[in-house]
């Protein structure tokens, strides 16, 4: 099993084993940063590939599942014009959905916090700040980051969210501790959108479908005009499918928030 803890281990053994011939046969300098270049390689495609639960484990779907539904997430929200868009066409066609929210942006339109949830839908932290060097803070910080962004959605909710996905999908050693302290559960997804640097929503609707299954978690964000024209355009297709969308809580049979 591809993981930190594995990968380490064997760094550190052919670190070892090199050292031992380097001591019978005297073999080459590069040898000696073979392991480091080892280490390096696979804990820089675990960091930036959050499906290979590297560091941490994440569920990124279920299909096990007995239901023939999919779980829509949306990350990045709340956003004024385009959550409520996104909103009115999850009820338009009865599905549910869960919302990952940055915690500045919650403040900033608590009373979308609030029909999020009043409308079936559940949420979940996607930190308080979203920064680009999410990857790079120290345990206090992403803990503090996490803890401060649970508050926001307490303080308007009621509610203590225990589903987190990270920033980007990012993780290290840092973020796999602070999530566990805190008693997490943590989300990824099984088919990315890329709906955030995407031009055309016919070509991402057709990669998200082309191999979309029961189980699937898929990956859009409530913040931009093109997401919504994806969202319309999928929820029609799930219906000719007679496929439904649910909460993440409903699909893996788990609390969204802490009792």
């Amino acid at each position: 099993m591809l993981s930190f803890k594995n990968i380490n281990i064997v760094a550190v053994g052919l670190l070892i084993i090199i050292l031992i011939l380097n001591i019978q046969i005297q073999i080459s300098f590069w040898y000696l940063i073979f392991p480091f270049i080892f280490w390096l390689g696979l804990t820089s495609i675990g960091s930036f590939n959050f499906e290979l639960n590297y560091f941490l484990k994440a569920r990124h779907h279920n299909h096990n599942t007995d239901k023939n539904a999919i779980a829509l997430t949306f990350d990045d929200g709340p956003d004024s014009e385009f959550t409520p868009k996104a909103l009115r066409l999850l009820k338009e066609y009865n599905v549910k959905a869960s919302f990952f929210l940055i915690g500045k942006n919650a403040e900033k339109h608590p009373e979308l916090v609030k029909q999020i949830i009043a409308e079936g839908h559940v949420i979940g932290s996607h930190s308080y700040a979203h920064t680009n060097n999410y990857g790079f803070l120290s345990r206090n910080k992403v803990t503090k980051d996490i803890m401060k962004s649970q508050k926001v959605l307490f303080d308007i909710t009621k509610k203590r969210v225990q589903f987190f996905r990270p920033p980007f999908g990012v993780t290290n050693p840092n973020i796999a501790r602070a999530v566990k302290n805190l008693s997490l559960k943590t989300f990824g997804w099984s088919v990315r959108s890329y709906d955030t640097v995407a031009k055309n929503s016919e070509v991402v609707f057709k990669k998200i479908t082309t191999n979309l299954k029961k189980g699937d978690i898929v990956l859009l964000h409530d913040t931009s005009k093109l997401s919504v024209e994806i969202l319309e355009k999928l929820l029609k297709h799930l219906k000719t499918k007679n496929m439904n969308s649910v909460t993440l809580s409903t699909l893996f049979n788990t609390d969204s928030y802490e009792a």
